[in-house]
């Protein structure tokens, strides 16, 4: 009798495992950090998190140095990271305009310093990961942090080497090369969400050799955007640009935090516009 009472209630639980559907409380965890967004709140120049920053030494090992710009305000939990690279003879000022305004959408973000600006893709992709681990094991903020949640970006060279580490290490959670620049075009083993942010008029990393490759030869079956520019050169992201900032800030909080709210920024992708000239999309994502 006892046996018939049972059934019952495991039948549900079968049927789920049979057609390969996880039970609610199987569902990736949201980190969610801050109100709900708007196009205004991700489109500012500041997010609801005040800030402050900390210097790296460029003799600590494996990386040129840097700085981390980090939420004051721990009452939320611990936050997502993410590490940013420069690119080929630039320097983390190239780039840094990028710290406070992700940070205040509550991430801890370094920006770095490679050890020599002449450094090549590959190199920068060693400095991105070896800059990751120091964030979480060494830095004076790494309580803040939650070492599970990982981003890479970087600029040109620096954006080839975001590729780069992003294959190295499928561990991360986002990846956002910028006008990237790297002699392999193959990326067909990462694993990690990409967003790849390419600049129409580039002459350096013209987006038909560069980000279009790198984009097509991500898997079909990966979490991934192209985004494309309108009129803007190889160094639009080395001042502040709202359009690489707001898909910046969408793409790191669906896929560090996994804050589905930030989904609708994404999906469905946004049509051609004065900003954009192109923008394609995997969506819907984390299907």
């Amino acid at each position: 009798m006892q046996l018939r009472k049972l059934i019952p209630a495991l039948v549900p639980a079968l049927v789920l495992s049979l057609v390969g559907v996880a039970p609610a409380n199987a569902a990736e965890t949201e980190y969610r950090r801050g109100p709900a967004p708007s196009n205004s709140s991700i489109e500012a120049l500041r997010g609801p998190f005040a800030t402050a920053t900390t210097s790296v030494s460029s003799l600590v090992s494996g990386f040129g140095g840097g700085t981390i710009y980090y939420p004051t305000s721990t009452a939320e939990g611990t936050f997502g990271a993410v590490v940013i690279s420069p690119g080929y003879t630039g320097t983390q000022s190239s780039i840094s305009w990028l710290g406070p305004r992700l940070a205040s959408q509550g991430f801890v973000v370094f920006t770095i310093d490679t050890i020599t600006i002449y450094d090549q893709p590959d190199s920068r992709a060693s400095q991105l990961l070896a800059a990751l681990d120091y964030l979480t094991q060494s830095s004076s903020v790494r309580s803040r942090i939650d070492a599970s949640r990982l981003g890479v970006m970087g600029h040109s060279m620096g954006g080839g080497g975001t590729l780069r580490a992003a294959e190295q290490r499928p561990s991360l959670q986002a990846a956002i090369p910028l006008t990237a620049w790297h002699t392999d075009k193959s990326w067909g083993s990462v694993r990690v969400p990409t967003l790849v942010v390419g600049a129409e008029d580039d002459t350096i990393a013209p987006v038909a050799t560069h980000s279009e490759p790198f984009y097509t030869s991500l898997p079909s079956t990966l979490d991934k955007a192209y985004l494309e520019l309108n009129g803007a050169s190889h160094f639009a992201p080395n001042s502040s640009n709202t359009t690489i900032a707001k898909y910046s800030i969408a793409w790191l909080k669906r896929f560090i935090d996994n804050d589905t709210r930030y989904e609708q920024f994404l999906c469905p992708a946004p049509g051609r516009s004065t900003l954009i000239e192109e923008y394609r999309d995997t969506c819907p994502h984390g299907a």
